[in-house]
């Protein structure tokens, strides 16, 4: 990245007209150069819930690479920020490059699957959210047994508020960022999908228990870091952490079902 220009006095909108109507390369060049934070921001934001061992230098080549392909694909003319379209590029090209590393011990794995399928079984049959210890029971397993298993997903699992729209059995699922098109129409029935999908996602978060809801509002909706949130919560960071996927393991459950 260092033959970028650091410096470029066009404004956005002239770099994008210079870019996608003239194909001029320099324009490319120095939209990367100026939207190149948002890589930094997202880097930040997935390397919460990953293992010290995961280089952080990856996950920022990783993000270029979606950096430049939502440069390369975003349309100015659909109205839509490109923060917001290239974050999701962003992030989702990092999860492709770490699961591609696939860092995961199997053993890990096949207990978050155990977990999600508890908690989705479980609160299938009370109608409500289940403690950590109705979990633990369901599971078999002692309470030390199962806040050591929730500390393990949090340091190896990737999880977000984008994965519970895939199907918890299916790992590879699409996410809702991954399926954005580009053509310019409207699709009703994508809208229609994912305006039920945004009320589904606000009755799971409205059921969840009072400190992971507070964890989920802070961390997506307000911006805040996970050192913020603990701030907040005067807990520690790896507590935030272990709320944080208590509360996306619940919610996959509920939209499964």
């Amino acid at each position: 990245m260092s033959s970028l220009p650091e410096t470029d006095e066009r404004n956005t909108d002239e770099l994008w007209r210079e870019y996608k109507v003239r194909g001029q390369k320099s324009a490319r060049d120095a939209l990367i150069a100026r939207y190149a934070p948002l890589v930094k921001y997202v880097s930040g934001r997935v390397a919460v819930n990953l293992p010290k061992t995961v280089d952080e230098g990856d996950l920022v080549g990783y993000g270029t690479l979606g950096l430049i392909d939502a440069i390369e694909r975003f349309d100015p003319g659909r109205g839509v920020k490109f923060e917001t379209y290239a974050i999701a590029r962003i992030r989702g090209s990092m999860i492709d490059g770490l699961r591609a590393m696939d860092w995961v011990p199997v053993s890990v794995r096949h207990r978050n699957r155990q977990m999600e399928t508890a908690i989705k079984d479980l609160e299938n049959r009370l109608g409500r959210s289940a403690t950590d210890q109705e979990v633990a029971d369901e599971l078999g397993i002692t309470m030390d047994e199962y806040n050591q298993r929730i500390q393990d997903m949090a340091g190896s699992a990737i999880l977000s508020l984008e994965d519970v729209w895939g199907n918890p059995e299916e790992g590879d699922a699409p996410t809702r960022m991954s399926e954005v098109r580009d053509e310019r129409a409207v699709d009703p029935l994508d809208e229609a999908e994912w305006s039920s999908r945004k009320d589904a996602l606000a009755e799971c978060i409205t059921a969840l228990p009072e400190r992971e809801r507070l964890v989920i509002t802070l961390y997506y909706f307000e911006g805040l870091t996970v050192k913020e949130i603990a701030y907040i919560l005067k807990v520690s960071p790896s507590r935030v952490s272990q709320l944080h996927t208590k509360a996306v393991l619940r919610m996959r459950g509920s939209l499964a079902r």
